[in-house]
């Protein structure tokens, strides 16, 4: 099957915009059963620059827990193809925490989990998928299980999830696997990165993955959906060439005020022999203005070395 790319943060939002593929991935993500989801709409947008470097969606989403319980999470799901944005992650995680709308009962956070489907690489961590997630401990690092989990310390700390697709090769093991295959880059047509080869034999009868492809295949077929995807080409080819500028302008910065760093001590180490030159003739008797002469100085500089 030829199917749209979902990297592509038009067809992405296209994707989750449809609530049962929405409650597939994030159950798979999870590795909880998501019963119901809703997408909130943004409080805050970034517009000092490259507001589309960063797409996010956030979430309110009821999960039902191994005991049978439901309750209610929150879930911001950000997604980038640039590895410069850690910071402008945090900043829409600071927001999260000072939203009023995200409180339970007026004076504690929802508990929340970040999700990041990042376009590039962390480091070399191998694992496609990371899970970060807190322990409370006492002082002697003993895990505190008793009275948790509570409402005011999971308002205050947050787990996430992290991941890598350019780690995706196609390996599915498990459910995630499957869901996240979706996203594997290995699978890009290559004649258009626009677009993925899927085999769909791979997913057998699953309803789920057959919805999510189905999707996927009508936002291919969408010459206005295929357009904004270019546009995004562009775009970020537009940010990368400046952001490659940038870190060449950088380098030039750092490595000249390296040379002068390094010119300044030179001069410092110049002054401190031409001082010390100084007073050895000073001691010996020699007059300033005989001194200036035979070190080729003026009788001002060698005073004001003195």
């Amino acid at each position: 099957m030829i199917v749209a790319n979902p990297i592509y943060d038009i067809v992405f939002k296209y994707l989750m915009e449809d609530e049962r593929i929405a409650r597939t991935i994030l159950s798979a993500l999870l590795k909880k059963d998501v019963v119901a989801v809703e997408i909130r709409p943004h409080e805050y947008s970034d517009d000092s620059r490259d507001s589309l470097s960063v797409f996010r969606i956030d979430f309110g989403a009821t999960i039902r827990e191994s005991d049978g319980k439901d309750r209610l999470i929150l879930i911001e799901l950000q997604k980038t193809w640039l590895d410069t944005e850690t910071l402008r992650f945090r900043q829409y995680l600071g927001v999260h925490y000072s939203n009023p709308k995200n409180m339970m009962d007026g004076s504690q956070a929802l508990p929340m989990v970040a999700v990041y489907l990042l376009g590039h690489k962390v480091g070399d961590i191998e694992e496609p998928v990371l899970y970060v997630s807190h322990q409370s401990c006492d002082y002697d690092d003993h895990v505190v299980t008793k009275g948790l989990p509570n409402p005011f310390v999971e308002s205050l700390t947050h787990d996430s999830i992290i991941v890598q697709i350019p780690r995706l090769h196609g390996r599915i093991n498990n459910r995630l696997d499957m869901v996240l295959s979706i996203f594997d880059q290995t699978r890009r047509d290559a004649s258009d990165s626009r677009l993925l080869k899927i085999d769909d034999t791979t997913y057998g009868d699953d309803a789920d993955m057959e919805r999510i492809l189905h999707r996927l295949t009508m936002a291919a077929a969408d010459s206005e959906m295929r357009h904004k995807m270019n546009v995004e080409d562009e775009y970020y080819s537009a940010i990368e060439k400046r952001d490659t500028e940038i870190l060449m302008l950088d380098r030039q910065l750092a490595e000249q005020k390296a040379q002068l760093t390094e010119q300044k001590a030179q001069l410092s180490e110049k002054d401190e022999m031409l001082r010390r030159t100084v007073k050895m003739l000073l001691d010996s008797g020699k007059p300033i203005e005989e001194i200036a002469k035979s070190l080729g100085k003026d009788f001002e500089s060698i005073k004001n070395l003195i």
